[in-house]
């Protein structure tokens, strides 16, 4: 049996998975799996949704039992905080004051939600989401009715204005942008899920924030805007965002940038620690620039691709980003990457209008230049590897008709052709 030692810190789906697969590809070594969440590792995505909506059982996010980490010979450390790094001494210390030796160290850190600071801001009905325990409190509180203030209309935001108007609240976003998503779909796309919420009820006020929560005690009663528009609310839910957990990784000396800094073998500045998930901030050897990706599939394939980089691989990390969501009617996939106002038109290929409430069937794709950057299909389905295609060939430079990209007769499949 090898005598060496392997340290993930962070055990979430991508310290998970690369634990896993570190036994999966013969190391016999010793690994300790240090997670501060007192949680067997789990996913997080139903925790905004199918868990949330009381449509999935709690166990469906948890990775694997007890058991099977005791037979796997990981050693897990839940409810456990590393307080130090030492890359010289290569060990890390915890928060009971141990030290545990390591001769590969891998930060799978993850991220925070961002924190707002306003009066009447704390309290058992202000929400953030990031944790299992903060789903269930959630639930709990969509479950109770009265009406919800969500504050952001990202991605999280979003669809937690569907889960509460599933369970009947009134729902008010507020977002300080003139649209919801706009940063990372454009307005054309924007106006698709704002269409969608106001079609399902949900009240938006745009380019404006929450300036105070109001109340009485610990029972909020409304929320206060800085036009001075008042919007009832028996509680809120703040989702403006994450920032990565880099405290260590700073703190160590290593290369931090909106990240821990790693190279497309996802190796930091020290060759004996490496990042994945959330908190890696990688060199996309396609986009030709370092890239930090917030979504559950960034979690799942990044810990695996770490995890064989660690074992001495060869690993160039060139997965093209990907993520879904499901709100009301309406399930999505989009693939593919480009900077904020990075694209020069989005091709739609067929009709994203909604209809009676109804979400609609279509594709879009986001392109410049005659290159796909990234491609959407809304309530369309298995069509993600053909759109991964195009997208991988967008990055290398390869155009497509665009024309015959609107065309649904046209197979996706043949755009390529030639």
């Amino acid at each position: 049996m090898s005598e060496r030692v392997f340290v993930i810190v962070g055990a979430s789906l991508a310290g998970s998975r690369a634990a896993e697969t570190l036994r999966a590809e013969g190391f016999d070594g010793r690994i300790v799996l240090i997670g501060l969440e007192d949680q067997l590792p789990y996913e997080r995505p139903p925790l905004s949704k199918g868990y949330l909506l009381g449509k999935e059982e709690r166990g469906k996010a948890f990775q694997h039992d007890e058991k099977w980490y005791a037979d796997q010979r990981i050693e897990l450390r839940p409810g456990t905080r590393v307080t130090a790094v030492d890359p010289a001494a290569h060990r890390v210390t915890l928060d009971d004051g141990e030290q545990v030796a390591y001769d590969k160290l891998l930060l799978a850190t993850g991220s925070s939600p961002r924190t707002l600071d306003l009066p009447g801001g704390e309290g058992p009905r202000i929400h953030y989401l990031r944790t299992i325990e903060e789903s269930e409190a959630l639930g709990a509180t969509l479950r109770s009715g009265g009406p919800l203030v969500v504050i952001g209309a990202g991605w999280i935001g979003l669809e937690i204005a569907a889960a509460a108007r599933h369970y009947g609240c009134d729902v008010t976003v507020v977002e300080t942008d003139r649209g919801p998503l706009r940063q990372v779909l454009g307005d054309e796309v924007s106006e698709i899920f704002r269409d969608l919420h106001r079609a399902h009820g949900v009240d938006f006020h745009f380019e404006t924030q929450v300036r105070e929560l109001g109340g009485i005690g610990d029972r909020i009663t409304h929320a206060v805007l800085d036009d001075n528009v008042e919007v009832p609310a028996s509680a809120a839910l703040i989702a403006i965002g994450i920032t990565p957990n880099v405290e260590l990784a700073r703190a160590a000396g290593l290369r931090v940038d909106d990240g821990v800094v790693t190279d497309a073998a996802l190796r930091s500045s020290d060759p004996d620690v490496y990042a994945c998930g959330d908190v890696m901030s990688a060199y996309h050897p396609l986009l030709h620039q370092h890239l930090r990706v917030e979504h559950w599939a960034n979690a799942l394939n990044s810990g695996p691709a770490a995890a064989r980089s660690m074992l001495g691989q060869d690993v160039a990390y060139d997965r093209i980003p990907y993520f879904f969501t499901d709100q009301y009617d309406l399930g999505m996939e989009l693939a593919g990457w480009f900077p904020r106002g990075g694209y020069d038109r989005v091709v739609f290929r067929g009709d994203p209008s909604i209809v009676d409430g109804k979400a609609p069937e279509f594709m879009a794709f986001w392109t410049r230049h005659g290159h796909v950057l990234a491609g959407m299909n809304v309530n369309v389905w298995d069509v993600q590897d053909d759109i991964q295609k195009l997208v991988r060939a967008g990055y290398t430079g390869q155009d497509v008709d665009l024309d015959r990209l609107a065309d649904p007769s046209v197979p996706l499949d043949t755009l390529l052709a030639g």
